[in-house]
């Protein structure tokens, strides 16, 4: 900045051969003495040292000398006035740098130093030259320092000591050197000015964090060019990049001040190299826990490597968090699925193991599992080449032995599994924009406390949210919306599916899916599903309907509690089980179901929401508790809400126990399953047995092994129409079924009864 430059403002005042008017021996105001005619002063046109000067007899204690022009006081600018002197003869003075700062009316501002410091004379003919840094501000370097006051002045010089002595001066320059300021004016500092050379060659670490000590509360500037950080570098200042830099994978830019995406954008020139130097910034710095995306949307040109953006760390345990932002998928061969065949072996003594692997190192960890006997969402945790075997996420099922399996490795925005252990980890406010060629989330191989929540999943092509090992250990997934790709797909068709997770204390609370193949595949036990709308309906008549929750744990003691579940299914299975037939264990345990609201529309009579598919035999459910629910068909009716899938096996019905439907609601369903059942029994002929048929009502088409009570509630009478006061005993399991009860009475009656009867024990 230079005012007389830029704004074309005179700071110089006129040269003496100009004439000694405008030079006042006094303050420089109007009216003031000036020495043009005075006695002791005069112009030299030809001195061999200054050209024009003027020559001055000190006859005063203070000689002055101002100019009489008034010189503008600008805010934000400093002037430095010099001047230069030499003693012809006489007594030797002191000179010094002064002036008189006015006001507006011109009278002195009061209580400002009108002098700098004086310089003696030491002898003739010796050009001494003094000067001084007149400014508003208090910095290193001004001499006198006048505030905003003042709005002119009338620079010059002072002679001091004693009188007599002649001096000659040469013509005063004033001259604007606010520039000299600028690097304690300015709110920011160069890293240019501190050695960066910025050709992408020199390694620049030292300079930027040179600027950053010298910044001292300022703002680094990292100024055109390209700055190579061959170091891990810490500005604490906060900064501003119009240049960018490059960096080895495994160097760290720790952004302390502007710890937030847009100024690693601005630093490396790309959104999503910027991206991945900010995370391995946050998982390497303790000044911040979340990193802030600002809103951007930032595109992907294909899977990141979470872990490999990190580089020192595979294992991670401190909170953690990113925020507020779009990842959108570009590209589109990038995306592609990797498949791979191989031949290898499965035992059920390893049930997490595959061995002899063919082909093992070209297999990807991360990919899914499929063959003959192999049950859902089974990926591939880890692998060890030099033995040639596949540990597993999950047992693989009824696929002992040899076969040939295929492994295939989706492609993720966002792919946590390079990390052995994450834990503490959040993700809010973001949408992963999947554009139906990628997938979303890959979680680590282990890990407690992964949170997703206030997140979009749109449009992802295969899966949702993926754990391919325990990194889903208490997984949190709350309020988000998974939108999937196949809506226009019929139900059976579709290959999406939201979440999978295999560890246990898995919360899914109050997030909504719309037409995938599944919403969730859950693994562990002790789940809570919460407040979730998961639909899975299609424009097909009489179509097919999967299962929107899959929980695969017999004894999974999971809650299922708030749900809207549409037109799609809750399925529990053992399909994990290597040896699935029931040998010891609770059995299908600890599932409760209540406070749902149940739809379907469109559907074959057989349809039912709650699936029990065992895959072997002699197993029997060993507490269930279907509860408070609202079941409701449109467009047709159901012949009832619960089901056996007997595709490989059905319950055992003689050894059910703790089961419970109760105080539900239905709505265009055939039978309407409870137990304990209460079945209303009319005998119009006298009989002593009188045979009680609970088939339609009690769950899963069970036995009826226990009777509740008996209560008449009409007359029992004799064939002579005689009151009879007699109690029954039951027989229970009656009937090619069992799903009868013969109630047995002293005489033969006739007569109405209400049956509790039920379908365990």
């Amino acid at each position: 900045m230079n005012k007389a430059i830029t704004d074309g403002v005179v700071f110089m005042p006129t040269p003496f051969a100009d004439g000694l008017d405008v030079w006042s021996s006094q303050n420089g105001r109007p009216g003031d003495d000036t020495y043009d005619g005075a006695v002791n002063a005069a112009f030299v046109p030809a001195d061999q040292d200054f050209g024009g000067c003027l020559e001055l007899q000190k006859s005063q204690s203070v000689q002055k000398l101002r100019y009489m022009g008034e010189t503008p006081w600008l805010p934000g600018t400093y002037l430095r006035v010099t001047a230069r002197v030499k003693a012809i003869s006489g007594n030797l003075p002191s000179v010094r740098i002064a002036g008189y700062p006015a006001q507006g009316n011109g009278a002195v501002v009061s209580g400002l130093t009108q002098q700098a410091q004086s310089v003696a004379l030491t002898s003739y003919g010796s050009v001494v030259e003094v000067s001084a840094i007149f400014g508003p501000g208090a910095r290193s370097g001004v001499d006198l320092q006048w505030g905003t006051d003042p709005v002119f002045a009338h620079l010059g010089l002072d002679l001091t000591g004693a009188n007599g002595g002649i001096v000659r001066i040469d013509d005063l320059v004033v001259e604007d050197v606010t520039h000299v300021f600028h690097r304690d004016m300015m709110s920011w500092v160069d890293v240019r000015d501190y050695g960066a050379v910025g050709d992408g060659v020199t390694d620049d670490s030292a300079a930027f964090e040179a600027a950053d000590s010298a910044a001292n509360g300022r703002r680094v500037l990292v100024s055109e060019g390209t700055y190579f950080l061959g170091q891990n570098v810490t500005i604490n200042s906060r900064v501003q990049f119009e240049g960018t830099v490059t960096m080895p994978d495994n160097r760290i830019l720790s952004l302390t001040k502007d710890f937030h995406l847009g100024p690693y954008i601005d630093a490396f020139g790309n959104e999503e190299l910027g991206f991945k130097k900010a995370f391995q910034s946050l998982l390497n710095n303790s000044d911040h826990e979340s990193l802030d995306m600002g809103g951007r949307r930032i595109s992907i040109s294909g899977p990141i490597d979470m872990q490999a953006a990190v580089a020192n760390k595979d294992n991670y345990a401190q909170r953690r968090h990113i925020a507020n932002g779009q990842f959108y998928a570009e590209g589109s061969t990038v995306w592609d699925p990797e498949v791979v065949t191989s031949q290898a072996t499965y035992s059920a003594s390893a049930d997490k193991t595959l061995t002899g692997v063919t082909n093992v190192a070209n297999v990807p960890i991360g990919a899914l599992v499929e063959g003959n006997g192999v049950g859902r969402e089974v990926y591939v945790r880890d692998k060890n080449v030099a033995a040639g075997e596949i540990t597993l996420s999950q047992p693989l099922g009824a696929a002992t032995g040899t076969q040939v399996f295929t492994f295939t490795r989706f492609k993720y925005l966002l792919d946590f599994s390079g990390f052995e252990k994450l834990s503490s980890f959040s993700m809010s406010d973001i949408e992963f924009q999947c554009n139906n060629k990628a997938s979303g989330i890959m979680l680590a191989k282990t890990g407690v406390v992964f949170q997703v929540r206030d997140c979009y999943f749109t449009r992802p092509k295969y899966r949702g949210i993926t754990s391919i090992g325990y990194g889903c250990q208490g997984l949190l997934v709350d309020h988000c919306q998974f939108i999937s790709a196949e809506g226009g797909t019929p139900s059976q068709d579709r290959v999406s599916i939201a979440i999978n997770a295999n560890a246990n204390d898995v919360k899914i609370r109050n997030n909504r899916a719309s037409q995938f193949r599944h919403f969730c595949i859950l693994s562990g036990s002790n789940s809570v599903i919460s407040g979730n709308h998961f639909f899975q309906g299609d424009g097909q008549v009489n179509g097919v309907r999967l299962a929107g929750l899959v929980l695969a744990l017999r004894a999974c003691n999971a809650t299922v509690v708030g749900n809207y579940v549409d037109n799609c299914t809750i399925e529990w299975t053992n399909e994990r089980e290597v040896n699935p037939d029931y040998t010891g264990g609770f059995g299908f345990a600890g599932l409760s179901i209540t406070n749902n609201v149940f739809l379907c529309g469109d559907l074959l009579p057989s349809f039912g929401w709650i699936v029990v598919k065992p895959y072997g035999t002699g197993h029997f459910i060993n507490g269930l508790n279907v509860t408070g629910n609202m079941f409701r068909c449109v467009d047709g009716n159901i012949d009832r809400v619960e089901k056996v899938d007997t595709s490989f096996a059905d319950l055992d019905m003689t050894r059910m126990k703790k089961v419970y439907f109760s105080n539900n609601t239905f709505n265009n369903i055939e039978y309407r399953t409870e137990n304990p059942a209460l079945v209303s029994h009319s005998e119009n002929t006298v009989s002593s047995t009188w045979r009680v048929d609970g088939a339609n009502w009690l769950a899963f088409g069970g036995r009826a092994r226990d009777v509740v009570s008996v209560v008449a509630t009409q007359k029992i009478e004799n064939s002579s129409n005689v009151a009879q006061w007699g109690m029954p005993y039951a027989r229970l399991e009656q009937g090619p079924n069992g799903d009868k009860v013969d109630l047995v009475w002293e005489n033969a009656v006739r007569g109405q009864v209400n049956v509790l009867m039920r379908m365990d024990t």
